[in-house]
């Protein structure tokens, strides 16, 4: 619709199609609360104020009306489900639009996972705005099943959904000026770019502002939070299903650098969608920090929009999106109904008036693993050896050394230490590499995990006390073409399967939560304390996150940027 369609039931000339009467608006221009009546035509808001008419009038009675949610930044495949189904889940939680990063599947499937992805969110009633991915793959030291360069990318831009550059994530070949990363950079200049720069500081985190990313996620302390808006980045709070940070990052937010900040889920699993919620439970985390509940929504609405410049949504006002969270409570966020479009889409927990459509066919599966002979076998050489230390509720890892425990020449895992084996074995080219090394901190005590959700080159990564139980659950994700598995003596015991790029499932996400339990509970049976065992797992391979990390083609030393060897 253009404007001239919606002038005359803004002049009031003409009856508006729905009047929402008598519902108190939070305005995220002022601050302030309204109670005015809003008139919407088609999918926009037309004109707010007295003495419109309209088709039908809907009597709010004092409801609060709030602008529908902007998830700032997420990986729709961290939920295991396909865009419709992660959709149908966050819509009742009030999120109206998401700006998704689809690089795990473009890590499988290149341009090729990144067009499903377009398609499969297409016409949904949940907005999903991609963002190019930047780091396919993330660096040389992984091998993924695409590379991506400048040229690739800047195909992307013509959809009408595109908005930017996704996070820079190879924030060492921003600093230092690698001309490919420069090249990806200059080819999105003038549209939104991302950044990634986790405990980047002082002189470097200059040259990465510098070259162009204008936005990161990656803060785990207030203080980092603090020197980041300083220099002038925007900074998304992140609260991840492995990733819990807001908490630390909001004595960061002040009244004077608020405008600079939004909220972001990344990476969120099916439990915690289904449980907590996502940028709704984000908002009252905020309110019950003592923010004022109107400033804690414009973190997840009129912020956002505005760093990716959409303009037609992000506040309840003339002109923008008829994207509407209808509250009974404002303090604790009580949703009593969702619009988009100037559509009723939920009530409740129910979603009411979901389109039909045919599913978009995935990508064929991606899984061509070769094992050598012995794959999972770690010859001692003798001293001691780098180990990877889990951090409970963050992507962060430790780097240790120890004395390991050796028998017959075989550095073997040692439960007693919680020091389990971590092997990642390439899925993409069947190039037959392994990566291994040894974790802490999972807390097994027998059996093995293992998965193909491992970001972000996605290959199979899998930890376990013994060899049997690590062939098993490896063969198990991989005969399924994708998925996670839990093996004891040897045995499958629990298994979700991921057939679409091994990250996703087609099924809805009330049975992807039911499997993922299984595996979950299973891998707490092996005696894993961690909240999600799996998504722990995941982050085990990301080379872009200090400390120590393994891929499939060995140890990376992220603060040296650099492979290093499993011996000192």
């Amino acid at each position: 619709m253009t404007a001239p369609e919606i002038l005359p039931v803004a002049r009031g000339d003409e009856p508006a199609d729905v009047l929402l009467r008598g519902g108190r608006v939070a305005n995220v221009f002022t601050g302030e609360i309204e109670a005015v009546d809003v008139a919407l035509k088609g999918p926009w808001i037309a004109g707010m104020g007295p003495g419109y008419s309209a088709r039908r009038t809907v009597e709010l009675d004092g409801a609060w009306i709030l602008p529908g949610f902007l998830d700032a930044h997420v990986h729709v495949e961290s939920s295991l489900a396909t865009p419709p189904e992660f959709a149908r889940t966050v819509l009742p939680r009030g999120t109206t639009t998401v700006v998704s990063d689809p690089h795990e599947i473009a890590n499988v499937h290149g341009l090729g996972g990144i067009r499903y992805m377009l398609a499969a969110s297409e016409g949904l009633p949940v907005t999903v705005f991609v963002m190019a991915s930047s780091c396919v793959p993330a660096t040389h030291m992984s091998t993924s099943g695409a590379t991506l360069d400048a040229d690739e990318l800047a195909s992307l831009l013509d959809h009408p959904r595109v908005l930017g550059l996704a996070e820079v994530m190879n924030f060492p070949g921003v600093i230092h000026g690698d001309p490919s990363v420069l090249a990806k950079l200059d080819r999105f200049r003038g549209r939104p770019v991302d950044g990634h720069a986790p405990g980047v500081s002082g002189p470097a985190l200059n040259a990465y502002h510098a070259a162009g990313p204008a936005s990161d996620h990656e803060c785990t302390t207030a203080g980092e939070a603090r020197e980041k808006l300083r220099r002038g980045l925007r900074v998304f709070f992140r609260e991840a299903t492995n990733a819990r940070n807001l908490r630390d990052l909001l004595p960061a937010l002040t009244p004077e650098n608020a405008r600079r900040v939004s909220l972001c889920t990344d990476d969120r699993q099916p439990p915690d969608l289904l449980d907590r919620g996502g940028i709704d439970e984000m908002i009252r985390t905020v309110i019950d920090h003592g923010v004022d509940p109107v400033q804690a929504v414009r973190l997840a609405t009129l912020n956002p929009t505005e760093h990716f410049g959409l303009h037609d949504r992000g506040a309840v006002a003339p002109g923008r999106r008829a994207d509407l969270v209808l509250c009974d409570d404002l303090q604790t966020l009580s949703i009593r109904e969702v619009w988009t479009g100037g559509e009723l889409r939920t009530e409740g927990s129910s979603v009411v008036g979901w389109p039909e459509r045919e599913p978009v066919t995935p990508p064929a599966p991606s899984m061509s693993v070769v094992l050598p002979g012995d794959p999972f076998r770690i010859p001692s050489e003798g001293g001691s050896v780098r180990v990877i230390g889990v951090v409970p509720d963050q992507l962060v890892t430790e780097s240790s050394v120890v004395e390991p425990r050796v028998v017959d020449g075989e550095v073997l895992a040692d439960p007693a230490r919680d020091l389990a084996k971590l092997v990642v074995v390439e899925r993409h080219t069947g190039s037959g590499r392994v990566g291994r090394g040894l974790v802490r901190g999972l807390g097994l005590q027998a059996g093995a995990l293992a998965g193909t959700v491992a970001h972000d080159h996605h290959n199979i990564i899998a930890a376990g006390i013994d060899d049997a139980s690590l062939h098993a659950a490896v063969a198990c994700v991989r005969d399924a073409g994708g998925g996670l598995a839990v093996a004891r003596e040897g045995s499958t015991v629990a298994h979700l399967p991921l057939p679409v790029g091994g990250l996703m499932s087609p099924r809805p996400m009330a049975e992807i939560r039911a499997l993922l339990d299984q595996v979950v509970s299973a891998a707490r049976e092996l005696g894993s304390p961690l909240h999600d065992p799996f998504m722990a797992l995941s982050f085990l391979g990301l080379e872009v996150i200090p400390s120590l990390k393994l891929t499939d083609r060995g140890l990376v030393d992220v603060d040296a940027f650099e492979l290093v060897p499993l011996h000192l």
